[in-house]
């Protein structure tokens, strides 16, 4: 007989279900790859214009035109990981391999001349940057979906993902002061140096740190698994028919889509303000004055992410345990939508130390995203493979569920600036009038409380209970035997 052990639910779990504390590091050291290199990226694209002297227009295609490349090569690698079949597992030799090519070209990426011509830039530019995409999918897709295959155990997959993303939220503690490092005339003597030697320290992290879970994790035993599509070149047309196959029983299944829906709409309305807060601190808190703002923007996005890590996430972790993953998930975007709102009285010119009132209330947007809706994705994985059969498609599941972050992501840079011209924002100018303060100020709440709310009403009918998931489980378990 199996041992068990109880958790704080008060239910009975498998033993062998808890995922080692070993495993949660390295996971979560994957997790703060995950996070540090777009955090990273999104800096230091900042400085493409500043640094090298890239026109804006050719910048936001810079960033836009890898975005679109991933539309392509996520759902592929998800395919490609969810079939594959070694010694080492399904996902674990692609996150290594990933992880050392996603930094090398990083590191290389950002090594451009401000001197060169902007045609060359350009193009050196964009095709590092599909190369690096091409490299960090590779880490990724197979990344996350060995994530949803680390445990079959309901809570356990919460407790998973609440552990790598408080490993996730570092990054974003250090990110922010990328801005100021890069600036500082003592570290370096030209933005362009700063970059370039800034990208070399952040290459070598994600190596080191993005292996690990390839090194240490452990994800289901798939050498037992059948209907596996055979991948190689002779194969290549069938295995594309396979792709848009799998794509298609993925949106199928509702609870899936559900969480896509309410992934796209939180986090899109909470990256399409980010900049927001930047620009309301400086112009106004600080009546426009870059020297006296300091580094308050800085301590604004790391204590954002300190509050995330230690407070956040183990209460919601607690409310998931104790109410369920949809109602945790309800009630954290709710306390969000509050948060929001006290932003009004926050951003406080006569008291600085205003802007660190709403973050514990903010930040449950964010810090209940990714913790619940990661783990409702390994349960919904369970659904499709007892719809579906096998393989199981924990790949193809990651690739779609990070594809609509990242258009989000995406959508979010277009929309933002659209929104700053729209009420007549002008970063270049010394002061903005009172009107478009206030307009900034409302859409900086406004717009993510509302995303955040219809992200309720999505989740609202999200129907895929513990008690149900258990039931699929031991079903699967009947059919199949364990994994």
């Amino acid at each position: 007989m199996s041992q068990q052990v109880e958790t704080t639910a008060g239910e009975l779990h498998d033993a062998r279900e808890s995922v080692p504390v070993i495993q949660k590091g390295a996971y979560g050291a994957g997790t703060l790859t995950l996070n540090l290199l777009p955090g990273a990226l999104g800096v230091f694209s900042f400085f493409l214009i500043t640094a090298f002297g890239m026109d804006p227009f050719l910048a936001g295609l810079l960033g836009g035109l890898p975005r679109l490349f991933d539309a392509i090569t996520d759902p592929i690698m998800g395919f490609i990981t969810d079939n594959t079949k070694s010694r080492w597992g399904r996902r674990r030799p692609y996150i290594v391999v990933g992880a050392i090519l996603s930094g090398v070209f990083f590191a290389m990426l950002w090594q451009l001349d401000p001197e060169a011509s902007q045609e060359y830039n350009f193009w050196y530019f964009l095709i590092f940057s599909l190369i690096f995409t091409i490299g960090n999918t590779m880490f990724a897709t197979p990344f996350v979906g060995l994530g949803y295959e680390m445990t079959s155990d309901y809570n356990e997959r919460t407790r998973l993902m609440a552990f790598a993303n408080t490993m996730g939220q570092v990054a974003w503690m250090i990110v922010p002061w990328f801005w100021v490092l890069i600036a500082d005339p003592d570290l370096f003597s030209s933005q362009a140096e700063g970059v370039q030697q800034l990208s070399l320290f952040v290459a070598g992290a994600c190596i080191t740190l993005g292996i690990l879970p390839g090194l240490f994790c452990k994800g289901i035993d798939a050498s037992d698994m059948g209907n596996r599509a055979e991948i190689s070149f002779k194969t290549i047309f069938s295995n594309l028919k396979e792709v848009f196959k799998g794509i298609k029983q993925v949106f199928k299944n509702k609870p899936f889509v559900r969480l896509c829906g309410a992934t796209f709409l939180v986090f899109n309305g909470f990256q399409l303000v980010a900049s927001f807060s930047f620009f309301i601190i400086v112009f106004h808190m600080f009546g426009g004055d870059y020297g006296a703002t300091g580094t308050w923007p800085a301590w604004f996005s790391t204590v954002s992410a300190i509050v995330t890590a230690f407070v956040v996430i183990p209460v919601i972790t607690w409310m998931a345990n104790k109410w369920g993953k949809r109602n945790a998930f309800i009630i954290s975007t709710a306390i969000s939508i509050v948060g929001y709102g006290l932003k009004w009285w926050g951003f406080d010119p006569s008291n600085p130390w205003m802007i660190f009132m709403p973050i514990p209330l903010m930040s449950f947007g964010i810090g209940g995203l990714f913790t619940l809706m990661m783990s409702m994705t390994a349960d919904v994985c369970d659904m499709d493979e007892l719809d579906n059969g096998m393989p199981r498609k924990e790949g193809t599941f990651g690739a779609i569920y990070w594809l609509m972050v990242k258009i989000g992501q995406a959508l979010a840079l277009i929309l933002g600036g659209l929104v700053l011209k729209v009420v007549g924002f002008d970063p270049g100018a010394g002061a903005q009038s009172v009107e478009t303060i206030t307009n900034l100020r409302l859409a900086d709440i406004i717009i993510p409380a509302s995303t955040a709310l219809l992200a309720i009403l999505v989740m609202w009918k999200y129907d895929l209970s513990e008690e149900k998931a258990r039931a699929i489980k031991q079903k699967l378990i009947e059919l199949r035997g364990e994994l």
